[in-house]
């Protein structure tokens, strides 16, 4: 398990002192990021064979959501892989209490072809990360279904700053399009309780999201972000609030 403490900025709060969601994905994926690069999988190794690493799902579970919490401990363990697929969990502490647990699951994809890859083949893992085998502590990935009816819906442009190492844009701006059009009654009165995130397709520079919402009921919210010009499914989002 690697851990690491860090301060919340406040840069990374809502009005209320409540840690944003794209700064908890953040969190994520900049620890994913630095333990593949500590164990030998990360960043600069895997470009060198045309690879890159794209997150295909989440689900995060919060025990107390992180409110008026200025120091955090982060944590992060690789969970193994298969022929295509690994796995990742997370934990964030407040101190020694529990406050939020995930589980991830990323694909290895060849940048030229754009075919997954054999991860075992592709990479010649060695222990530090071994074949998965589901354990008690990984969260079950809950399926999740296209909206049938839509409350609320906004656009939005792929902005430069939005556009990360890959080209393309930051799984975690997915997070900020895919709230915007709840707007902020509904934020500033609710919790995220847990979350199920289904990354389908990267969109690029230049192009436009549609973010388009069904209200379940009062606590259960459902998302789906397409391409503005194609109509592409780009990503699904659960949300369960408190």
């Amino acid at each position: 398990m690697f851990e690491e403490k860090i301060q919340v900025k406040y840069s990374e709060m809502d009005y209320k002192q409540a840690v944003k969601p794209s700064a908890i994905l953040n969190y994520f994926q900049d620890m994913a990021s630095e333990n593949a690069e500590n164990l030998g999988f990360g960043y600069s190794f895997i470009t060198k064979k045309n690879l890159a690493w794209f997150l295909l799902k989440y689900r995060i579970e919060f025990m107390k959501y992180p409110v008026g919490v200025y120091s955090l401990t982060l944590k992060t363990q690789p969970r193994g892989y298969n022929k295509i697929f690994a796995f990742r969990n997370f934990e964030i502490c407040n101190g020694q209490e529990l406050l939020a647990r995930a589980s991830s699951c990323w694909a290895l994809v060849n940048t030229v072809t754009g075919k997954m890859a054999n991860i075992g083949e592709a990479l010649e893992f060695n222990s530090g990360m071994p074949p998965y085998q589901k354990q008690s502590e990984d969260l079950d990935f809950e399926k999740i279904s296209v909206p049938e009816k839509i409350d609320f819906e906004s656009v939005f442009d792929i902005r430069y700053d939005d556009i990360d190492v890959n080209c393309h844009a930051n799984n975690c701006n997915y997070i900020i399009w895919a709230l915007e059009p709840l707007g902020f009654d509904f934020r500033s009165s609710h919790c995220i309780k847990t979350m199920d995130i289904i990354f389908k397709k990267e969109i690029k520079f230049g192009s436009k999201v549609l973010s388009q919402i069904e209200i379940i009921n009062e606590n259960n919210t459902l998302h789906i972000l397409k391409n503005f010009d194609t109509g592409e499914e780009l990503s699904l989002i659960n949300i369960v609030w408190s």
